[in-house]
């Protein structure tokens, strides 16, 4: 059963205008996207948007239940584009909760866990892209390593890849079983209490669905499609992601950079955003009750010019 993360939390910190027109980036299967229309006004709006084609079935019945909502399957990356062909010229808010959720992780054709045998697929958007197999088929070896040096932090990178070019060159992968066997195999050194092919299943995801460069694009973006009091909530589960958007909302509170010594006035500084209170963990009783909070991490920035 799918357990929204941190769903007071987040909805709580997006909503402070309940007319307002609201942006769920990761609708997944509505969790935080009723808790937001729960809090609107009757003329407040909230679009839902997600790659996964099963998302687009919870979306519809929601839609069809509450004329405030609407849904975009494509990525949030996408958004600049969907709002200006709906006519709306900037938001109050725009919520972001990363990763893979609990109904992608739990079923086994979706490819994207060790636990479970299945397809190694590990699309988010089924209907599009190459899968993880396909790519794997083909990759270099040195771009294998480095994907699972950089989207999983993996230290044997390099000893893995190797494992799984000599793997394909006899049999292609095609299961995630497959896959998990040689990574396990490839890997000197199990960390205690994490499965040996967690690291390179993340890296390989998050290449396979440019996880990292959509979040890149919509941070990007972001301050354009904010009007000044909106708020961008973003629940992270990787350090990877964290880094991103801790260095983003730095960025722009912090505003432009001179060298030392240089007198700079505040409006020279074009500081565009503020970063409201501190990164917010998952609480202990969500954690017990829910062991994927347990990495969860949110921050917050609102638009203040």
């Amino acid at each position: 059963m799918h357990q929204t993360v941190m769903l007071r939390e987040a909805v709580d910190a997006l909503v402070t205008a309940p007319s307002g027109f609201y942006v769920d980036g990761t609708f997944g299967r509505g969790g935080h996207a009723r808790a937001v229309l729960a809090q609107l006004a009757s003329d407040g709006q909230l679009l839902g948007v997600d790659k996964d084609p099963v998302a687009c079935d919870a979306a519809r019945e929601l839609a069809e239940v509450d004329q405030r909502f609407t849904f975009y399957h494509g990525s949030f990356a996408d958004l600049p584009q969907q709002l200006s062909k709906m006519g709306v010229g900037a938001v109050d808010g725009i919520l972001l909760d990363l990763g893979v959720s609990s109904p992608q992780l739990d079923e086994a054709e979706r490819g994207f866990s060790f636990q479970h045998d299945g397809p190694l697929d590990m699309r988010m958007d089924t209907s599009s892209g190459e899968t993880a197999a396909q790519w794997l088929a083909v990759a270099e070896e040195g771009d294998i390593a480095a994907v699972l040096k950089e989207y999983g932090e993996e230290r044997f990178s390099k000893r893995i890849a190797a494992a799984i070019v000599t793997t394909r060159q006899e049999q292609p992968f095609t299961t995630t079983a497959q896959l998990a066997k040689v990574v396990s195999e490839a890997n000197p050194r199990w960390e205690k209490h994490k499965h040996p092919a967690t690291r390179s299943f993340q890296a390989i995801r998050i290449k396979v669905n440019r996880e990292l460069e959509d979040l890149q694009a919509i941070l990007d973006g972001a301050l354009d499609l904010l009007r000044v009091g909106g708020r961008l909530v973003v629940i992270s589960f990787h350090s990877l992601e964290d880094r991103l958007v801790k260095r983003y909302m730095r960025d722009m509170a912090r505003g432009k950079q001179f060298p030392p010594g240089v007198p700079v006035t505040e409006e020279a500084l074009d500081k565009r955003m503020k970063i409201v209170g501190k990164a917010v963990r998952a609480t202990g009783e969500e954690v017990d009750g829910n062991t994927r909070a347990r990495s969860a991490i949110m921050r917050v920035a609102e638009k203040t010019r």
